[in-house]
């Protein structure tokens, strides 16, 4: 019997479905990130037509911002995918090793594996980072009793990742990094029903494994030009997914591109998560409490002053201006660059300090005023601070047209 061949699919149209299918349901802050993610899922399918595997991590300063969500949209999209909190260097290698081919191996919480208070986790980290290259692996002892073998397991697999703050620089640098915030209350993605959406997933994933087939030959042999200053390891992580895009056609060459020079610019490593919501709560009602900018100095002194606050110690020493700016920078503003500090033109000097429109999507995603509270509570009188005279007498508030709002 005859088998018939497969009908061609359309590769920029496939992938301009999985895009839409990552759409429905989560919310990524960069349009970048859409292109990125849905060339990953493809790129699964693929990995053996590469020398290395990027990983792919959702990271975050705080829960409830959609990454665990992420990753099982992924999982509905990649092959053998096989998602875990917990597991063992040893029992990954015998799972990568297996007779059901390369898994997808999704971390959730992967924050509890290499955070501060997880323990040594060597062995997970050595798998993770030989793993992203085709050559990687480890070799262990089979068998019983005087009657072992040295055998070597191989770790190249796909691998999505999530947690909190940030990860092992050695990981980072081989990751496609996705920095996750939390939905504005204006901000709405369709829920996530398994039972409804998994089909859905699992259809698009299908597709996506006979498309690969059809392109093997043309990926394997693909060497895709980089965007200008993209190299060294950068280059290494970009190529699988540039190769995938000049085979899909369409916009993707050109998305894709645009799309590694974006990430590749904003990968950057967070800062420490509950304190950092803190840091923004007190910011906003008790420090600014309605100023439109504050100076460095005076933010300094009046968080230093609070007794039930932690800013006084902070790991065994006092805020500084330099920690201050480090906490903020993990946040972005509306435009969604880094929270900086900038000039600020007063009556006495030009002192560096912050402003309130730099914060206030930070405010609203990460500490928004609940509905109950009135309005004018957060915007009360501007406080008293010694030393300083009245806050808004120091920066001229009440008059601020007098003065030029955007940095000196």
């Amino acid at each position: 019997m005859t088998t018939q061949p497969t009908t061609p699919i359309n590769g920029a149209e496939l992938l301009n479905k999985v895009e839409q299918f990552h759409r429905r349901f989560n919310l990524f802050p960069r349009e970048a990130a859409y292109v990125a993610v849905a060339l990953w899922d493809a790129h699964a399918h693929l990995v053996d037509c590469f020398e290395t595997t990027p990983r792919i991590a959702f990271l975050s300063p705080e829960p409830g911002s959609g990454k665990s969500r992420a990753l099982e949209i992924i999982e509905t999209l990649t092959p053998r995918a096989v998602s875990t909190e917990s597991a063992s260097a040893n029992a990954l290698y015998r799972l990568v090793d297996g007779d059901n081919g390369r898994p997808t191996v999704l971390f959730d919480e992967v924050d509890t594996i290499f955070g501060p208070k997880a323990g040594d986790n060597e062995s997970l980290r050595g798998f993770l980072n030989s793993g992203y290259r085709r050559i990687g692996g480890a070799i262990r002892c089979v068998g019983d009793g005087s009657n072992q073998t040295a055998t070597t397991f191989s770790s190249y697999c796909a691998v999505a990742m999530a947690g909190l703050g940030s990860l092992p620089d050695t990981i980072l640098t081989r990751s496609i990094i996705i920095r996750m915030r939390k939905r504005a209350p204006n901000e709405k993605v369709e829920p996530y029903r398994q039972r409804i959406h998994e089909k859905q997933g699992h259809a698009l994933r299908d597709r996506l494994a006979t498309w690969a087939e059809q392109v093997t030959d043309t990926v394997s042999s693909a060497w895709p030009t980089m965007p200008e200053g993209i190299s060294d390891r950068p280059a290494d992580v970009w190529e699988p997914l540039l190769a995938i895009a000049d085979a899909a056609g369409g916009d993707w060459p050109d998305r894709a591109r645009a799309a590694c020079v974006e990430l590749v610019a904003a990968a950057k490593e967070g800062d420490a998560a509950s304190r950092g919501v803190q840091l923004l709560t007190d910011l906003r009602d008790h420090v600014f409490r309605g100023a439109d900018r504050m100076p460095t100095a005076v933010i300094l002194e009046m968080l230093l002053a609070m007794d039930e606050a932690p800013w006084a110690d902070l790991d065994g020493r006092p805020l500084t201006s330099r920690t201050l700016s480090r906490m903020l920078s993990d946040y972005v503003t509306t435009d969604n660059a880094p929270i900086k500090p900038r000039s600020i033109r007063t009556p006495s000097g030009v002192p560096k300090g912050y402003y309130a429109v730099d914060l206030a999507d930070a405010w609203n995603r990460y500490c928004p005023v609940p509905p109950a509270k009135s309005a004018t509570s957060a915007t009360s009188a501007t406080p008293q601070v010694s030393g300083h005279g009245n806050v808004a007498d120091t920066l001229d508030v009440a008059d601020s047209s007098r003065y030029n709002p955007t940095p000196a």
